[in-house]
């Protein structure tokens, strides 16, 4: 039996919104006047529970799909993003990996040159939104796993309570943009700030 190889190539994976993109559900919040929905994944760990307590609130106040849609179709990624990850995939491949779902992400990827995206899937009845299918459980984790099973090296960098699973399975992972409640529980992983910051961390992580 011989030893498995060294990894000597890298893979980085990253969170979508609050790291590329603003938090879709504060904008949609926002756009609404529904301040409830501007409980995030920064707040709370339980993402079942989070997805439960908005789909009242989208039952609730007759939400729909297209208007959703409507107020994402406005947003535009965070500033230096596009810059930020084109750079990084000048120099690695890169996967997002998201508690967002398919139906409200195409606008944003086509934003960011379309990216590889892992996410959800909303059900829907006709124009509204009546549940979700996770893609499987803890996915993000999951998924860097599968890159370690495949020899990959793992970078990869988060913001919110969903991210840490992730960025403490992988090689090397920073919290980035965090909000100062998952970085004091999390204080074993590097918090960051700046898109320049977390390019020059990454980079040096890199095979």
């Amino acid at each position: 039996m011989t030893d498995a190889p060294e990894r000597t190539q890298s893979i980085v994976t990253l969170d979508l919104e609050g790291v590329l993109v603003p938090e879709i559900w504060v904008a949609v919040a926002e756009s609404t006047g529904i301040d409830a929905l501007r409980r995030t994944t920064r707040d709370e760990p339980d993402y079942d529970l989070l997805m439960r307590y908005r789909l009242d609130l989208l039952d609730e106040y007759g939400l729909t799909l297209p208007r959703i849609n409507e107020v994402i179709g406005g947003l535009s990624p965070l500033p230096g993003a596009v810059e930020f990850l084109a750079a990084l995939r000048e120099r690695t491949q890169v996967v997002l990996l998201s508690d967002t779902f398919e139906q409200f992400a195409r606008p944003l990827m086509g934003q960011l040159g379309w990216p590889t995206l892992l996410c959800h899937r909303l059900i829907t009845d006709g124009d509204r939104i009546v549940g979700y299918r996770l893609r499987m459980p803890d996915p993000k984790r999951a998924a860097v796993e599968a890159f370690q099973g495949l020899n990959y090296r793992v970078v990869a960098a988060g913001d919110s309570y969903n991210d840490t699973s992730m960025l403490l399975a992988a090689d090397a992972g920073f919290l980035f943009h965090a909000p100062d409640n998952v970085v004091a529980e999390f204080p074993q992983l590097p918090a960051l700030g700046s898109f320049d910051e977390l390019l020059e961390r990454i980079t040096a992580e890199l095979t």
